[in-house]
């Protein structure tokens, strides 16, 4: 009798005998989950914490890390030793870049070969098509993400040590890169990066690196390889421009709404007020830091942060939101429909309905999910102003970690809520519905009616 072959399966793949019938969203959730359990034992060790926590502050705090959101329940310079602090670091790493990657690394260096079912796993997790480029895009993921990381704690490190002690000052660089880097915004200061607005240096590192983990790494690579924007792929340049749209926009816009409020700007001279806006701009696509009292903010400023939580950043990155692509695809199809266009055109190239619909779906099950979360949150918690739950909930949804403070407020339910939405919104909304029906495509075809829509 012949044996079964084992020694050549991929890491999660069990015995054909066992294996079970999930879907590799499915997979990929779980790793996540896994992650967030194991995170969270870590974080209640008496190692980790300066003084004892509850099983739910572990909990959270572990799911707000892997899922690179930011929201806390407890002060994490105050709540967290050194120890801790730096399991939180891995933790924002893992899921900034991804298990997967280090998944496929792993087979990779042993030379094992990826079944069709392990390919579509890594497919979904990178937001590729091509199987071809799966191995590729994983160590380019772990080499780009060191080279930028390292040299920006270096540099950091080397800045800070001029009036901090140097470990401190690399520790200090350590963390914070990683935080920025990974989009996770969590920070071991006071009023997260308020008290930095005077060094504009560091507050352009920080905000260069976040701006670099929201582009994701397939524009990343583009950038390396073609090196001329001439050369660059149609979506790499409208990322890039869409970036920079967003970027200069909201800059403008915060530095506006709030040059005359006394809580917020209106103190500080005329450079940091700049240099407070633009750091605010950048952070509000799911980085979580902030350069001023975001409670405190005009109305105007608070729904522009909203927006741009929602918008996020880009495919494959270690931001969240819908995606800016995602956007960018909506837009083009509303354009076309203005313009009685049957194709959805972006740059003299048609989208397929396929991705359009993908979008459509994605902006829509992430609205539903916001919709029902400041539901449950105020049916909890319905003594917290309406304006805070929104924000909060929105900032949970797109893994911002941007909020107004009362998560810590906030009762157990209602927290219990926020870390379902933060890995909801750390997976991918439309991924997540994947898990609960897989797509079938059928061959039956109905035929057309009238229907009246707007």
């Amino acid at each position: 009798m012949k044996t079964r072959r084992t020694h050549d399966r991929f890491p999660f793949q069990v015995d054909r005998r066992t294996t079970l019938n999930a879907s590799p969203p499915a997979v990929l959730a779980l790793g996540f989950f896994l992650l967030i359990v194991l995170g969270s034992v870590l974080l209640s060790l008496p190692v980790s914490t300066q003084r004892p926590i509850g099983w739910f502050d572990a909990l959270f705090m572990a799911t707000s890390a892997v899922t690179v959101s930011g929201l806390a329940v407890v002060e994490p310079a105050t709540t967290f030793t050194t120890t801790g602090q730096v399991i939180l670091t891995i933790l924002v790493q893992l899921g900034g870049l991804g298990i997967i990657t280090f998944a496929v690394l792993a087979a990779q260096s042993i030379q094992k070969r990826i079944s069709l079912n392990q390919q579509a796993l890594a497919l979904e997790a990178f937001n590729q098509t091509n199987v071809g480029k799966i191995h590729q895009t994983a160590l380019a993921v772990i080499k780009i993400s060191a080279a930028i990381q390292i040299i920006t704690i270096v540099i950091l490190g080397l800045w800070w040590s001029r009036h901090d002690p140097w470990k401190e000052a690399f520790y200090q660089a350590y963390f914070h890169v990683s935080m920025a880097f990974n989009n996770a915004g969590i920070s071991l200061y006071d009023q997260s990066l308020r008290s930095m607005v005077p060094d504009t240096f560091s507050i352009m590192t920080l905000s260069f690196m976040i701006i670099l983990g929201g582009l994701g790494f397939p524009v990343l690579m583009d950038i390396i390889q073609k090196r001329r924007w001439t050369k660059l792929q149609l979506y790499t340049r409208l990322i890039l421009l869409g970036t920079l749209a967003l970027n200069i926009v909201g800059f403008l816009a915060i530095w506006a709404f709030e040059a005359n409020n006394p809580a917020t700007l209106e103190p500080l001279p005329l450079g940091q007020q700049a240099t407070a806006a633009w750091f605010q701009a950048i952070a509000t696509r799911t980085a979580g830091f902030s350069t001023m009292s975001v409670v405190d903010m005009h109305d105007s400023s608070t729904m522009l942060m909203m927006m741009y939580m929602f918008i996020g950043g880009g495919s494959l990155s270690t931001a969240s939101g819908i995606k800016l692509g995602t956007f960018i695809v909506l837009v083009a199809a509303v354009l076309s429909y203005i313009r009685h266009r049957e194709e959805v055109v972006i740059g003299g190239r048609t989208i397929s309905p396929a991705i359009t619909q993908k979008a459509l779906a994605l902006a829509f099950i992430t609205s539903v999910w916001f919709v029902f979360g400041v539901m449950f949150v105020t049916i909890f918690d319905g003594h917290q102003p309406f304006r805070s739950v929104l924000f909060e909930v929105m900032s949970a949804i797109t893994t911002t970690g941007m909020g107004h403070g009362i998560t810590p407020e906030l009762t157990r339910p209602s927290q219990a809520m926020l870390a379902v939405l933060m890995f909801v919104g750390r997976l991918g909304p439309l991924t997540l519905v994947y898990t609960i029906a897989r797509r079938t495509r059928s061959r039956i075809r109905y035929p057309e009616t009238p229907f009246q829509v707007g």
